[in-house]
């Protein structure tokens, strides 16, 4: 019943938590985040993590992606295919270059130092939608090239974290895929992604049609989590993370014409208690002993967070024939890492690809650059506005 009772407390404090982040036009996450940071050992030392709330927030990862890739947009990707994968692709390259060498320079390993350049080629574009949003600028060319190439940098950052966690998988044990040797892993890997296409073409939509057949309450939405679950599980099995498989899984029932009644109905059951509790445990995770030491780096990183992906996506629209003011905007509308940066994260975090030493550093600029992301986005589309004018 402790736990319970621990459950009801840290939902309440999110819930007001997030309120007032939203009133003030901060992310909400970064409420919840703070709230597991108050409550757990970094201030207070109420809550610790235990093996429930592990798979609480394990689920809660799970259901993210599995949002995240139900709103990705394909159709939009494949109609702005060209700015859209140039701006992403620059976008990923970028960050990695610059900030793993940086990050190495600090002290890191050169595996710490590429997960942190992978880190931060992530994009989350939630807030970036709800400024362009404000200025009418969502249905722009500069807005739709944003989510095209959020769409496309999501999938370029889920196949990297993939490859990084085969690499450190193969290489800390004989085979991580249930022991397998690491040959036969990277090949059930394959097997794994071919799979997804498969899935993404045929079988989620063969699903779901027939689901919708059943004479059972939310047939639909349960086979989407059977589909969700499955996925999540065949990826963790293979080596990978459930976050994977439940991402490419969103992608999959995102192809078929119940996606909208899908995401309803995941909406509330993942942002009634797994989301927020997997947020919670972001800032549990979180220590502070060394902050006077690491200052200088959390400050250096957080300047390169904001500059690569305003100059790598910014270039990338350049190439693609935008002025330099829409560049402007389109760079500075992938500058936010939010949820996705923050998932990036704690699977490393959980693989051993990031110590619990600097930890709490990276989360740290994550939040910060998050922060910061709507200022320059709306410093950017001001800038485009008088140009017009």
């Amino acid at each position: 019943m402790e736990f319970i009772a621990v459950l009801a407390g840290l939902l309440l404090a999110t819930q007001i938590v997030a309120h007032l982040c939203r009133r003030v036009e901060i992310p909400e996450v970064i409420g919840q985040i703070l709230v597991g940071i108050i409550a757990g050992p970094a201030v207070l030392d109420w809550v610790h993590l235990n093996s429930m709330m592990n798979e609480f927030q394990e689920i809660g990862v799970i259901i993210l992606m599995f949002i995240a890739g139900l709103e990705s947009d394909l159709s939009l990707l494949r109609k702005y295919l060209k700015p859209a994968v140039v701006v992403a692709l620059l976008g990923v390259i970028v960050p990695i270059v610059i900030m793993g060498p940086v990050s190495y320079m600090f002290g890191f390993t050169k595996l710490e130092s590429l997960f942190i350049g992978v880190i931060f080629a992530t994009t989350s574009v939630s807030i970036s939608v709800a400024v362009l949003r404000e200025f009418n600028r969502l249905d722009s060319r500069e807005g739709a090239t944003v989510l095209g190439a959020a769409v496309a940098d999501d999938i370029i950052g889920v196949i990297l974290l993939s490859v990084m966690i085969s690499v450190i998988n193969g290489s800390s044990n004989s085979g991580h895929g249930n022991g397998q040797p690491l040959g036969i892993v990277l090949l059930m890997q394959l097997v794994f992604f071919g799979g997804t296409y498969l899935l993404i073409r045929w079988l989620a939509p063969y699903l779901i049609h027939m689901s919708d057949r059943l004479l059972t309450v939310a047939s639909t939405s349960v086979m989407a989590m059977i589909i969700c679950l499955g996925m999540a599980a065949i990826a963790d099995y293979v080596g990978l993370s459930g976050a994977v498989g439940s991402f490419f899984a969103g992608i999959a029932v995102a192809n078929t014409k119940h996606k909208e009644v899908v995401d309803r109905s995941f909406i509330p059951i993942g942002y009634a208690m797994f989301i927020p509790l997997f947020f919670v445990s972001v800032g549990l995770n979180m220590r502070f002993d060394n902050i006077g030491e690491s200052f200088v780096f959390v400050i250096v990183m957080t300047i390169l967070a904001c500059l690569t992906k305003l100059l790598g996506c910014g270039a990338g629209a350049k190439l693609s024939g935008f002025s330099m003011p829409s560049s402007y905007v389109v760079g500075s509308g992938m500058v936010a890492r939010g949820e996705m940066g923050l998932i990036t994260a704690q699977i490393g975090y959980e693989a051993h690809l990031l110590s619990p030493m600097y930890y709490s550093d990276v989360i740290t600029v994550i939040i910060i650059a998050t922060v910061l992301a709507p200022f320059i986005l709306k410093n950017a589309l001001k800038r485009s506005v008088n140009e017009l004018e």
